[in-house]
């Protein structure tokens, strides 16, 4: 069953359904770039790793938090029991989080042109992953490397850009590299489709147009994600007011299709 959302389907912003969309948008990206720009350019799926802190890994899908808790309020509610017996409990360990992104570079030099990020809960969440993440994009902001960021994510505050006053829940960032500081910004909310962008690259090479609304909805099919989803629930986070009501009817509507 195809998604009942024509743009964005905020349903897919769940955080255990995110990282399997993150990983196959990145994939989806990949081959459909890596043809149109060859010879040129090659496309290379890169991944960064880091450590989290057990506290912040509740919207990333990861498990952990809810086994310490109860091993904790086990803890308290036995305390004084069997002195001089230890209790057998769990430790806080740091999750390794990977995440994928996107480089574009000259087959002839190796550099690299483009950097194609899709943001994920963590490195939009406050923590480590955020301080992470905003010190990689202010090292691309300072070189001459091309910069795309996607933000398909409701939650958290969105990355920082200067003049821009209005709130959107989602944005596309093309950050060329001669233009700095001026950047486009696509912004677009649920009702809206997904807007069409083009590739940066090196000066005279033909930019190819990507369809970042097509691709996500050709993957929702292959993924088979409408059997993953529970469209009877709100989603995560839940949507507010008109909005709501205007995806209860989308839903709705799409049931009636079938």
């Amino acid at each position: 069953m195809p998604s009942p959302f024509p743009g964005m389907d905020p349903y897919l912003e769940h955080p255990d359904l995110w990282p399997d969309v993150h990983h196959g948008l990145i994939e989806a990206l990949r081959s459909y770039l890596a043809p149109a720009l060859r010879p040129r350019y090659r496309v290379v799926v890169e991944k960064r790793t880091y450590r989290v802190d057990p506290s912040e890994m509740v919207f990333i899908g990861r498990p952990g938090v809810g086994t310490i808790r109860a091993v904790q309020e086990q803890a308290e509610r036995y305390a004084g029991v069997g002195r001089g017996r230890p209790l057998t409990v769990e430790v806080p360990v740091p999750d390794i989080v990977e995440e994928g992104y996107l480089e574009v570079r000259d087959v002839a030099s190796g550099e690299v042109v483009t950097v194609l990020e899709l943001l994920s809960p963590s490195n939009k969440r406050p923590g480590e992953g955020r301080r992470l993440y905003e010190h990689k994009r202010l090292t691309i902001l300072g070189s001459l490397t091309h910069l795309v960021e996607i933000d398909l994510l409701r939650a958290y505050e969105p990355m920082l850009v200067y003049g821009d006053g209005r709130r959107s829940h989602y944005r596309i960032l093309v950050s060329r590299s001669e233009r700095r500081p001026r950047a486009d910004l696509f912004t677009f909310n649920v009702r809206d489709l997904i807007p069409t962008f083009h590739l940066p690259l090196r000066k005279g090479d033909e930019e190819p147009l990507i369809d970042l609304g097509r691709l996500l909805h050709e993957l929702y099919d292959r993924a088979g994600y409408d059997l993953s989803i529970d469209y009877e629930l709100e989603p995560v986070p839940p949507l507010e007011g008109e909005d709501a009501a205007w995806a209860a009817q989308q839903i709705a509507a799409s049931r009636e299709d079938k």
